[in-house]
């Protein structure tokens, strides 16, 4: 197993990388990763419909009713992405019309309706619809609009940033490297280290000596990044050292914690549903929740540290 996590390990971080180098190097930035954050949502929102299936098939008991319809959730969550990448098409125009950010809000406002109208056609008997539809907008939102904050994530511009499109690549990149660097270190130090159960209940293997050193990997991460990768990018900060180094440390905290959080969120999940992994087709990782939880839950947590300034030029 550990083989197996090792080598697509590698593999997916050479795929990303790749894709990464031929994104920075496009004329408009993320045609090239706006694929992979399409596929990521939609394989994400079917992993969550296995939860719901797994949660609904305990015992042998068959409650299919309860099940949201599956086009549906796959719908909405396309859409959500697709929608939050509208500034790639008409970046001018769709600044002034509602500001980036706000093609996200109206795809997830679009699933909501989606969700609607689709349990208004199913409706047959009383105490199901409701339930439905709570799942239809949770694994839209989680899958879609969580994805769609990494595609705002690669399209930051604008003042201060330029219009290029580099400071959006560094946030993205950033982002990724501290969220993974916080797994890392929260896995080799919990193994080496940890005592101190943190949530034996929902995560038993967690510990809170492994979440300090998960921070401390996301503060050399935060470091790099924003440090000698940010001069190779192009990325120059006007900012004198110590408030440089204060948000570095705040970034790494406040996205490392986020990330914690999204780990421990499909861990939720996969208990209430009794299941180890999200799906099994990826060897030593699970499922691409398993893979992508971290990242999702810090993407919005990360948008907003750097467009309040916390981070940046």
């Amino acid at each position: 197993m550990l083989r197996w996590r090792l080598l697509l390990g590698t593999l997916f971080i050479a795929a990303l990388a790749a894709l990464c180098w031929f994104d920075f190097h496009a004329r408009q930035p993320g045609v090239y990763l706006l694929p992979l954050a399409v596929v990521g949502a939609l394989l994400a929102a079917g992993e969550l419909l296995g939860l719901y299936r797994a949660s609904e098939s305990r015992d042998g008991r068959d409650a299919s009713e309860n099940l949201p319809l599956e086009s549906t959730v796959y719908a909405g969550t396309l859409l959500i992405v697709l929608i939050s990448a509208v500034p790639l098409a008409a970046p001018t125009f769709v600044s002034i019309a509602t500001g980036w950010l706000g093609w996200t809000a109206l795809g997830i406002l679009l699933s909501l309706l989606l969700a609607l109208v689709t349990e208004m056609w199913r409706y047959t008997t009383p105490g199901h619809s409701t339930f439905r539809l709570v799942r239809s907008f949770f694994a839209m939102s989680y899958a879609g609009g969580l994805m769609a904050m990494l595609v705002q994530l690669r399209l930051l511009g604008g003042r201060p940033w330029g219009d290029d499109g580099r400071w959006g690549m560094l946030a993205l990149v950033t982002t990724i490297a501290v969220v993974k660097a916080n797994d890392t270190g929260a896995y080799t130090v919990g193994r080496l280290f940890g005592r101190h159960k943190m949530t034996p209940t929902l995560s038993p293997g967690k510990t809170w000596e492994g979440a300090a050193g998960g921070l401390v990997g996301s503060l050399i991460a935060a470091l790099l990044c924003l440090g000698p990768l940010a001069r190779q990018m192009g990325c120059v900060s006007d900012r004198a050292w110590t408030p440089w180094l204060v948000g570095c440390t705040v970034f790494a905290v406040v996205v490392g914690v986020a990330g914690m959080l999204g780990d421990l969120s499909i861990s939720l999940l996969k208990r209430d549903a009794q299941v180890k992994d999200s799906s099994t087709w990826m060897p030593g990782f699970g499922g691409v929740l398993d893979l992508l939880d971290s990242i999702l839950l810090a993407a919005p947590v990360s948008y907003f540290l750097w467009v309040m300034g916390v981070i940046g030029p």
